[in-house]
This record gives C-alpha cells, sequence and structure tokens, in this order.
C-alpha cells in the first residue's frame, strides 16, 4: 500500500526527543486534554474554585497514562503481529505508530518505555491521592488495570470485544470524573449524562479506526465488534453512538443538570452525521475512509472544546 503520511523511520527521527515523543501517537492524547477540562470545568460549573495547580498535575498525570496505553498497545500488536500484517491501513490513524516494524524501536525498547511513562503517571495519581482524598485512587485502579488489560494477555479486552466498552468507561467516566474529584473531593451521579456523550465519540474514534485495520485484526485473532459484525452491519453501530450521545446531552439539558448554552456541543455531531455517511458509504473500502476518521476525531475534539468552554465561564450552578 501507499500510506498518506510518511510513516516513521530511523533516518527520519534521529533527535531522541522527538522520536520519544512522536512514539506516544501526540495527536489522540488531545482526547485526554479535553476530558480532563471537562471534570475542571464541570466542577467548576458546581461552585468549586479551580486549584490551577491540581488541574495541572492532573493533566500531566492522565496524558502520561494515555500515552504509555499508547505505547504498549504498540508493543502489544506487534506481538500478536496484527501490526506487521496490515495492508490496509490508514496511517497515521490506523495500523499502529510502525515505530517496531519500521525499526525505529526494538519491541523491548517500547516494552520498556511503556511501562516507564505508566509508572510516572501512576506515580503522579498515587501523589494526587495522598493531596486531595485516598477514594480518588478507585479511579486509579480502574484506568490502569483498563488501559493495560485492553491489549496485555491474558485479558486482552480489545481482542474479545471490550475494546468500546474500554473507551466509553475510560473517556466518558474515569479521565473527566477523575478530574473533576480532584478538584472537588466528591462526585455525582448527574456527572454521568455529562460526560458520557464526549466518551462516546471518542469511542467512535476507534471504531472507525477498526474498518481499516479489520482483516489484520481478523488473522491476528483480535475479534472486535468490526470484526464479528463485518463492514455491513458493524457500520451502523457509528451511527448509534452519536445518536445516543445526543440524546444523553439533551436529557442533562432537561434536567437541568447542564446549563442550555451546553447544547451548543451538540452542534459538531452534524461533523460525526456526515462521518457516518461516509462510513456507511465507503465500509468495505478502507483508502477512502482517511476523511471520515479525520472528521470523527474533529466531531469529538470540537464537542469535548465546547463542554468545556461553555461549562467554565456558566453561571456556577447553585
Amino acid at each position: 500500500m501507499q500510506p498518506a503520511t510518511i510513516e516513521p523511520t530511523p533516518a527520519l527521527l534521529k533527535n531522541p526527543v522527538r522520536r520519544y515523543w512522536l512514539a506516544t501517537r501526540p495527536p489522540f492524547l488531545t482526547v485526554t486534554v479535553a476530558g480532563v477540562l471537562n471534570g475542571i470545568a464541570y466542577a467548576r460549573y458546581g461552585g468549586v474554585p479551580i486549584h490551577w495547580l491540581l488541574a495541572l498535575v492532573t493533566l500531566i498525570g492522565a496524558m502520561l497514562i494515555h500515552a504509555a496505553i499508547n505505547v504498549l498497545n504498540d508493543y502489544y500488536d506487534a506481538v500478536n503481529g496484527t501490526d506487521r500484517i496490515n495492508e490496509e491501513r490508514v496511517y497515521p490513524f490506523t495500523g499502529g505508530s510502525r515505530f517496531i516494524q519500521n525499526e525505529v524501536f526494538t519491541e523491548p525498547q517500547t516494552l520498556n518505555y511503556g511501562l516507564l511513562l505508566l509508572a510516572t503517571g501512576v506515580g503522579i495519581g498515587v501523589a494526587l491521592t495522598f493531596v486531595t482524598d485516598t477514594r480518588l485512587i478507585a479511579f486509579g485502579l480502574i484506568g490502569v488495570f483498563v488501559g493495560w488489560a485492553y491489549s496485555a494477555p491474558p485479558f486482552k479486552l480489545n481482542s474479545r470485544g471490550w475494546g468500546e466498552l474500554c473507551v466509553a468507561l475510560g473517556f466518558g467516566i474515569l479521565i473527566p470524573m477523575g478530574a473533576e474529584f480532584v478538584q472537588r473531593q466528591a462526585w455525582h451521579w448527574t456527572s454521568l449524562l455529562v460526560f458520557l456523550p464526549y466518551g462516546l465519540l471518542v469511542t467512535n474514534i476507534l471504531y472507525i479506526n477498526q474498518f481499516p485495520d479489520r482483516a489484520a485484526d481478523s488473522t491476528a485473532g483480535k475479534h472486535h465488534w468490526v470484526v464479528r459484525l463485518g463492514p455491513e452491519r458493524g457500520r451502523w453501530i457509528y451511527a448509534a453512538n452519536i445518536v445516543v450521545a445526543g440524546s444523553i446531552l439533551v436529557a442533562a439539558g432537561a434536567f437541568d443538570v447542564v446549563p442550555t448554552a451546553t447544547l451548543l456541543s451538540l452542534l459538531p455531531l452534524a461533523i460525526a452525521a456526515q462521518a457516518a455517511r461516509m462510513l456507511v458509504r465507503d465500509a468495505r473500502q478502507p483508502a477512502r475512509l482517511a476523511a471520515p476518521i479525520k472528521l470523527t476525531i474533529a466531531a469529538a475534539l470540537a464537542h469535548g472544546v465546547i463542554l468545556a468552554t461553555v461549562l467554565g465561564f456558566a453561571a456556577p450552578s447553585s
């Protein structure tokens, strides 16, 4: 295949700082940034003054753990062989970072780097637990387990069809609610109505990325839902996630969980709907999925940024 973007090689990445930075797949880390901002903004809307140092430390810790998960996923996808045999990838969105396959890093280097990132992120989480509330450790333990077990044996949750749930849990609950908890040392069930729509839109990023990877994943034994359902049936789940996300946020507005202006964050769902139409049309043509993948990422980020902005600037709820 001819990738749309130049893949990494040792010759292109002679600078070690740039090499290690790009190995984390930084564009995808933006979804963690938006998730953390949502949690902080909702705490502020709940009448809690923002503790900016804690907010910054929370953001750094969350990004390190997300980066670790990306790197470790590359390692385990190299071990199971899926990235090596993936001939329909849409780089840089699917098929992994290509660092191992193109000999930028060895498998042991990738594993050690991922573990270092994870240990650093966990260390920050432990520190936050001691300076805020020990109940925070529940968010951290669940998040680290889900991130590790997503691709690591013996769990291999994504291979067993649990990957979408892992992403929805991480970005719709653990990351934003963890960030909120750091600020207010408490949380309420209404937070689910606020954050789950974002989690579902981020889940669609994983979901659409699995269409180009379907053949390789199936051969490597990764039986996620795109593999199980096939492109014809599987393509409709993407649209269903959009509908559910919008419905939840409308319900949050109807029950005064969020200010009315928060409904502005529904506007990016039009972008997601366009991506859904393109996926329905091209689900069997991986080479044509770069555009809807980009739209999917844009929709999730735009929703998250608008939501955080509205909550951050709205008058605190009584």
